[in-house]
């Protein structure tokens, strides 16, 4: 079976169970990636350009005896060698407990590991010695070639297993002036957008509506409407909106095989405000089971509970950031079992006197980035709403702007404001796609219509956002 004996174990590589790692090739400097964002039983595991999102994401589970399952952040499955062919597939699988599901680590020159299979004796391999996206792993007889070596970059703070490459993203230049939206097609009229890939690589977008509207998408350009979350009403909400149907600001995630959606209830000026919880295992309309209240404030509050955005991060807890106006952005933490509050600590992320809403947490390289919007938003052509950014090694906070100013100080970088005939941009998501980070927003026209806005994010020399 080409079992390797005698060799040491890997003193180099002593793991942190609790944090998350990319996997670097010491031959390609590219990442180990789930392929394609797939969470499909038997998915291909190849590599790709490192860029340090969710599927590039890799999490060790003691299996004992020093051995490890590899587990994948996106998807939830381990890692897998099926077979003791050479050439075989490494692929993602349910965890059965299995040995040609587990991984010892031995240590190679310049502190880089190999991953040897419990039942085969083979390693993880560079199939072929590709330097290209998409080129394959599989098993192969360990002869500790450069293409079979990884460097065990840790996320999320502390100190790197190994030496790693840069953590900070892929570098560019900021166009001078602010650019154009993309190009969409079809229903594009909304207001507070927030979208998430679906499995099958078409988008889900949700935002403000009667019982919370819905569009859908197969190439993110021409957008179809898609009915909505509560096709037969929220009843539920009615104490909060003075019986309007119209709720607002939801924020979508995908998690283990299920739909999230936090969504608020709330009337135009008032911080009698609630944050609700949705679930679905399909995310079409009808199909959303409500799950409850999150958080609510009343008018002896100095928070309001609006505009949810929920983030899990580099240890796997789950975070719910909200808040318009009052006294600035809040956070609390969430209970993944549930979906609603774990505890009663909470957290503030950032204030902005004339006026601040609509947090979005973000990890990218080795940064949180908040998102936010400043001042007026719905006020048609005359709404002055900007998109500022922030960033923290923390979930938490403290989160700082290019200057150094806390944004809890009113501090923050504009990302994206009004020009030309676009007027107020706001009220961003954040999407992490195949081809790049995307910024979705909503901004108005000229005569006073409210559009879906998309445009590409790059990242300058020292890692801070821009649109282009």
């Amino acid at each position: 079976m080409g079992v390797v004996f005698g060799l040491p174990s890997a003193s180099a590589a002593t793991v942190d169970t609790s944090a998350s790692y990319v996997f670097v090739n010491r031959h390609s400097g590219k990442a180990m990636d789930l392929y394609d964002w797939s969470t499909a039983e038997g998915a291909p595991v190849n590599q790709w350009s490192r860029n340090d999102l969710a599927v590039q994401q890799w999490q060790f589970v003691d299996a004992g005896g020093g051995f490890y399952k590899v587990r994948s952040r996106h998807s939830g499955k381990v890692l897998e060698l099926p077979s003791a062919a050479d050439g075989t597939q490494l692929v993602q699988s349910s965890d059965r407990g299995s040995g040609t599901q587990q991984f010892r680590l031995e240590d190679s020159a310049g502190g880089f590991v190999r991953f040897v299979n419990r039942e085969s004796g083979k390693v993880i391999d560079l199939w072929e010695w590709s330097t290209a996206d998409g080129g394959r792993l599989a098993a192969y007889s360990n002869v500790d070639g450069a293409n079979q070596q990884w460097q065990l970059v840790r996320l999320g703070g502390g100190t790197p297993t190994t030496a790693p490459p840069t953590t900070t993203p892929p570098t560019g230049t900021p166009p001078p002036a602010y650019p154009q939206p993309g190009r969409v097609s079809g229903d594009v009229r909304l207001h507070d957008p927030t979208v998430v890939k679906r499995p099958d690589g078409t988008y889900l977008v949700a935002h403000t509506g009667d019982n919370v509207a819905l569009k859908t998408s197969t190439d993110r350009i021409t957008y179809r409407n898609a009915g909505a979350v509560f096709p037969n009403g929220a009843p539920w909400t009615t104490t909060y909106t003075d019986g309007a149907r119209n709720l607002w600001a939801p924020d979508l995630s995908y998690h283990n095989g299920r739909y999230y959606l936090y969504y608020s209830a709330s009337t135009f000026g008032s911080n009698r405000s609630a944050i609700f919880l949705a679930t679905s295992t399909t995310g079409a309309s009808g199909s959303w089971t409500n799950e409850g209240l999150v958080i609510e404030s009343r008018t002896s509050d100095n928070y309001n509970a609006i505009d949810p955005n929920l983030v899990v991060d580099d240890q796997g807890r789950w975070w719910l950031s909200f808040g318009s106006f009052w006294s600035g952005l809040k956070m609390i933490q969430i209970d993944p079992a549930t979906g609603r509050r774990l505890g009663t600590s909470m957290h503030s992320l950032a204030n902005y006197g004339p006026g601040i809403e609509a947090p979005v947490i973000v990890k990218r390289g080795a940064w949180y980035y908040l998102y936010v919007s400043f001042d007026r938003c719905c006020q048609g052509a005359s709404s002055t709403y900007r998109i500022m950014v922030g960033r923290s090694t923390s979930p938490t906070g403290p989160f700082v702007d290019r200057a150094g100013r806390d944004m809890l100080s009113g501090g923050g970088t504009q990302v994206l404001a009004s020009h030309g005939s676009i007027h107020g941009p706001g009220h961003q998501a954040f999407l992490a796609d195949s081809d790049g980070d995307h910024l979705f927003y909503h901004y108005y026209a000229d005569n006073g219509v409210s559009l879906l806005g998309i445009n590409r994010i790059g990242y300058d020399a020292d890692a801070w956002p821009y649109v282009y």
